[in-house]
C-alpha cells in the first residue's frame, strides 16, 4: 500500500498545482466579477486553501507513507483522508449537474476520470485507515 500513497501523493501534488491555472481556464475574471466582493473572496481564497490542502495531503503520502501504513494514528489520519474523499466523489454526482458534461466529449472524459480517481483515493485511505 505504501507504493499506492507514493502514488497518490505524486497525483495530489499534481492536482494542486492545476489550481493556478482555474482562474484562465474558467475565466474567473470575467465570471467573479459579477459578484459581490466577499463572495468573489470567498472563491479564490477557499480555492487557495483546498489548493493547500490537497497539496499537504500529497507531501504527507509521499514523506510519510511508512508511519500512514504502520502506525495506529496513520491508520486514523487515512480513515479521515477517506472520509474527505468520499465526499468529494459523491459531490461529484450530486454536488455538479450532469449539464456541465453530458454530451461533451471533454467534459465527458474529466468527470469519468475524477470519478476514478475520486474511487481510487477512497478505497486506498480506506484500505489502510480500516483494515490496517
Amino acid at each position: 500500500m505504501e507504493t499506492h500513497l507514493k502514488v497518490i501523493g505524486a497525483l495530489l501534488i499534481l492536482l494542486a498545482l492545476m489550481h493556478v491555472v482555474f482562474p484562465k481556464r474558467f475565466h474567473w475574471k470575467e465570471e467573479l466579477a459579477r459578484l459581490s466582493l466577499i463572495n468573489r473572496e470567498i472563491m479564490v481564497v477557499h480555492t487557495f486553501f483546498i489548493a493547500l490542502m490537497v497539496l499537504l495531503m500529497g507531501l504527507l503520502c509521499l514523506t510519510s507513507s511508512t508511519e500512514l501504513t504502520g502506525t495506529s494514528l496513520g491508520r486514523r489520519i487515512c480513515v479521515g483522508m477517506g472520509v474527505f474523499w468520499l465526499a468529494r466523489l459523491l459531490i461529484q454526482f450530486f454536488g455538479y449537474s450532469s449539464e456541465l458534461w453530458k454530451g461533451k466529449a471533454f467534459e465527458t472524459m474529466v468527470h469519468v476520470v475524477f470519478s476514478m480517481f475520486w474511487t481510487y483515493l477512497t478505497f486506498v485511505f480506506f484500505r489502510i485507515g480500516l483494515t490496517g
